[in-house]
């Protein structure tokens, strides 16, 4: 039997981040997972380069059941905070559209960082000790102790950080295990759904597939949400940034609506029916739109052969519908191509400040595991940082 001050299951980016803070507390942490590497979700992440956060970090860009709990640990780390220890480790970066920060260089560098960090914990009488490649057998608490069964062994600490994530992307070895350990504690989880996702069209909408690899600039809607970023048509429906985004907030049977035109006046069509009347539908969509994209919403349309030849009542129509193209999904391409998961284990049962399960001294969650889930672009990483960081900071 091993005894330890912490133990941390899962070793990605919460995990690795809550070991650093607490060893270099003088913690004695170990560390436990499953996969045979580190980070390994930290490698594929923003095409092998790491959006490792996003300078535009503010609690209203994240879901969660609670949309107030994410603001405690999200003040107290901020992007600023990681940067200057992306900065400190020599690592150069640059930002991308919309406050995204990427390493230049690759994402082993942010791993390497945070194992570098881990190390550190030596210089304040802390220890982190991370044991990869084999899969838990058993956790159980005694009312005093956590005691870890795995390979054959039994680990024991006062404190439990689980940072094993969401189902999101399962050949990386992801699961639901947060959840049925939570559950098992007596904590509640909300739904967990995929999220960061695209989604399939299928009925009369599987014509837009032959569209497959033709993007746009488009604001795309769920409810009152609305994004805009571009959309991409795939062979199985709708993908792309704007898409990815609204996802997150699409319920299965919701329709999503997409403007193909959003720097377009809402009268723009009967504007041009005066001034170009010979000018045909499709060729005018052409202007604003790639040929295929045209081509399609054109025939779906359904306009007369020139602008001047349509009725005023027509042209507001067709500019309203392209203002706020209703789309169908059938379904989203689940947790294989989801970036993240939204719900997980509920935010009544922990602490904002500490991420501790208020029912269980002791025992804390963090991360993708639990029901907070940022936009695309780098806010999941910094909800990883600063809720690791939360706990780290209170074993």
């Amino acid at each position: 039997m091993q005894h330890h001050d912490v133990i941390i299951l899962g070793a990605g980016a919460a995990g690795l981040m809550a070991a650093a803070t607490a060893g270099q507390r003088g913690r004695r942490v170990l560390v436990l997972d499953h996969a045979d590497a580190p980070g390994k979700k930290i490698l594929i992440s923003g095409g092998g380069r790491c959006n490792f956060t996003n300078i535009g970090t503010v609690p209203d860009r994240f879901l969660s059941a609670n949309p107030h709990f994410a603001k405690s640990a999200l003040g107290r780390y901020t992007p600023v905070d990681f940067l200057e220890l992306v900065e400190a480790h020599g690592i150069a970066w640059h930002e991308k559209t919309l406050g995204q920060l990427f390493c230049d260089g690759s994402a082993r560098q942010i791993v390497a960082m945070l194992l570098d960090e881990c190390d550190k914990a030596g210089r304040s009488g802390g220890m982190v000790d991370i044991a990869l490649g084999q899969p838990l057998e058993a956790v159980a608490h005694d009312g005093t102790q956590f005691r870890v069964t795995r390979g054959g062994r039994v680990y024991t600490a006062p404190r439990l950080i689980v940072a094993t994530g969401g189902p999101s992307i399962p050949k990386m070895g992801a699961t639901g295990y947060a959840y049925d350990l939570a559950r098992e504690f007596g904590l509640k989880v909300v739904e967990p759904r995929p999220a960061l996702v695209p989604l399939t069209l299928g009925g009369d909408e599987t014509l837009f597939r032959s569209l497959s690899g033709v993007a746009a600039e488009v604001v795309a809607r769920s409810g009152k949400t609305r994004f805009r970023e571009a959309a991409l048509f795939t062979h199985r429906g709708l993908s792309g940034p704007a898409i990815l985004q609204i996802s997150s907030y699409w319920r299965h049977g919701e329709a999503i609506g997409i403007d193909f035109l959003p720097d377009c006046a809402a009268d723009w069509l009967l504007a041009a029916k005066r001034a170009v009347p010979r000018t045909s539908p499709r060729r005018l969509l052409g202007q604003h739109l790639p040929d295929r994209l045209a081509e399609t919403l054109a025939e779906r349309l359904a306009l007369p052969g020139e602008l001047g030849a349509a009725t005023d009542k027509a042209l507001s129509a067709a500019a309203a519908r392209l203002a706020d193209w209703p789309f169908h999904p059938n379904g989203s391409e689940g947790y294989a191509k989801a970036e993240v998961t939204v719900g997980g284990v509920s935010t009544a049962g922990l602490s904002s400040r500490t991420m501790e399960a208020k029912a269980v001294p002791g025992l804390y969650f963090v991360g993708e595991a639990v029901d907070v889930t940022g936009w695309l672009g780098g806010y999941n990483f910094q909800w990883a940082w600063a809720s690791g960081r939360a706990a780290g900071e209170a074993v």
